[in-house]
């Protein structure tokens, strides 16, 4: 869902960004708790960061009472990442990327291009200088000066054999045809999750690879799905989760080979895996699909919420999950 809307949305925004280049500042908005929010994250122990449209971002130390950050873009923000409690970023349409020295309360630009009219849709940091932010059509853009600069990268790991053959031909005969390709030839990069050194990056067409570089280099797994992966997590045990388009959960218990796939007893999507608690593990999806599970993600109990509403993102923050939604915060009790 999450990924869904942000490519849905991005076509408006790109053609409000031609209209005029220069970024607009986000405005006050007294419901914006109660709009469309895209990601949530802790900054620290004890605050919650959450972003989403109309380049909202909003802070709480209490998961109930949430304040507007002052932020100088109105582009949709989709994910965001605190490398400790003050430092963080967050990216989205227009391939913003905005920096919080303060910890999430302003915002400045790092990286604002319209004309490029594609979304960026996760970014993560190995510390304060060095940092990755992934996106649609295969965008994937380095920085490692703490996002002074951003340095966009081409990977043709991601090729199809015959498109690589394709791409080196034309990089070789018309370099601007090369350069418009490249923008638009590789999958979408959904997700990317740092597991101590090893880099994991999920997405379009059953996409998933891990680097052990930092995302110098990738090594694609075998496909297991050819639908849309949308978040992998390691569980408390140890093992690997991934979680994509109807309701498709795999569990691999050597580090992705082989994978198992788990019957979720849904096909809503899945957009996001919490790790809640020491134990429980919690599938947030479409149509107010709430899934726990107990024993390391061997099976799953659906949990559906009355509302139907979207469980975008979410975090396990003093013992409940707070999550958002296509309608704002939501915070849910998991009952035992």
């Amino acid at each position: 869902m999450k990924r869904f809307l942000a490519l849905s949305l991005f076509c408006l925004s790109s053609f409000l960004s031609q209209a005029s280049a220069a970024p607009i500042a986000s405005e006050p908005a007294p419901l914006a708790s109660q709009s469309l929010l895209l990601d949530i994250v802790s900054a620290g122990a004890d605050k919650l960061v959450a972003v989403g449209e109309h380049g909202h971002i909003l802070t709480s130390t209490d998961g109930n009472n949430w304040q507007q950050a002052q932020v100088p873009v109105q582009s949709t923000l989709t994910s965001v990442y605190f490398v400790n409690e003050q430092s963080g970023w967050a990216v989205g349409h227009d391939a913003s990327i905005l920096h919080s020295k303060d910890g999430g309360l302003s915002w400045h630009i790092q990286q604002y291009l319209p004309e490029r009219e594609k979304p960026l849709l996760d970014i993560v940091f190995k510390d304060e200088n060095h940092g990755l932010a992934v996106g649609a059509y295969g965008q994937l853009y380095r920085t490692q000066d703490g996002g002074k600069s951003w340095t966009f990268e081409f990977h043709d790991e991601f090729l199809h054999p015959d498109d690589a053959d394709y791409i080196e031909e034309l990089k070789q005969e018309d370099e601007e045809a090369y350069l418009d390709e490249i923008s638009s030839i590789l999958p979408h990069f959904n997700r990317i999750f740092m597991d101590g050194r090893t880099l994991y990056l999920v997405g379009e067409i059953g996409l998933i690879a891990k680097s052990n570089d930092f995302g110098v280099s990738w090594q694609t797994f075998e496909e297991i799905y050819q639908g849309s992966f949308f978040d992998l997590t390691r569980t408390q045990q140890g093992n690997l989760l991934v979680a994509g388009l109807r309701g498709n959960v795999f569990r691999s218990l050597k580090n992705g080979t082989p994978w198992q796939h788990v019957d979720t007893g849904t096909t809503a999507l899945i957009n996001s895996i919490v790790l809640a608690g020491e134990e429980s593990i919690l599938l947030l999806g479409n149509n107010g699909a709430l899934l726990e599970s107990r024993d390391d993600g061997v099976s799953f109990t659906l949990r559906p919420q009355a509302d139907g509403k979207a469980l975008i993102a979410g975090v396990w923050f003093k013992g409940k999950l707070v999550a958002v939604s296509d309608v704002g915060i939501k915070t849910i009790t998991i009952m035992k």
